[in-house]
């Protein structure tokens, strides 16, 4: 397997096949996501990251997950009208993944081996402009962090 998550394809949330080469050439933030988790409100961050920075080369890309306390039980369609209608989300979402263990989809598995996997909903990782998965983040860390901030921006600048 490659290192670079930009050698994947994933799905929409919708279910339409997205290739992640579209992004190489950009800076992305994966979250793992969840609607009904304390940690939840960071979608409104996160939208503000990509509105802010998305022109400058920043991408947030949302992967829901229901792997920690089943706070993510929603179908597609519930998900996606839920971070639309409270949160204002238009940064692309996936569909629902796993994020640890043998079946954890292939973004969380790359994203694990050099960073560990996440220990609850709205963990981030950081990838490069190249796909190399370079910082990882926990849940605590919110989008409006200068920890969170000050390695976006030197991964922009690089």
């Amino acid at each position: 397997m490659s290192d670079s998550i930009y050698a994947l394809t994933v799905r929409r949330l919708g279910g339409t096949p997205e290739p992640l080469a579209k992004y190489e050439g950009k800076v992305a933030l994966v979250v793992n996501t969840a609607s009904e988790c304390g940690f939840t409100p960071q979608y409104a961050g996160l939208e503000r990251l990509w509105e802010e920075l998305g022109d400058k080369g920043l991408v947030v890309l949302g992967f829901p997950s229901n792997d920690f306390g089943k706070q993510e039980p929603g179908s597609a369609q519930q998900i996606e009208d839920f971070c639309r209608k409270n949160y204002g989300v238009t940064f692309p979402l996936f569909e629902k993944v796993k994020t640890s263990g043998q079946d954890a989809s292939p973004v969380f598995r790359i994203a694990a081996a050099k960073h560990g996997a996440p220990k609850w909903n709205f963990h981030k990782y950081l990838v490069d402009k190249r796909g190399e998965v370079v910082a990882a983040f926990p849940s605590q860390v919110t989008p409006e962090s200068e920890e969170l901030r000050e390695a976006i921006e030197r991964a922009l600048a690089s």
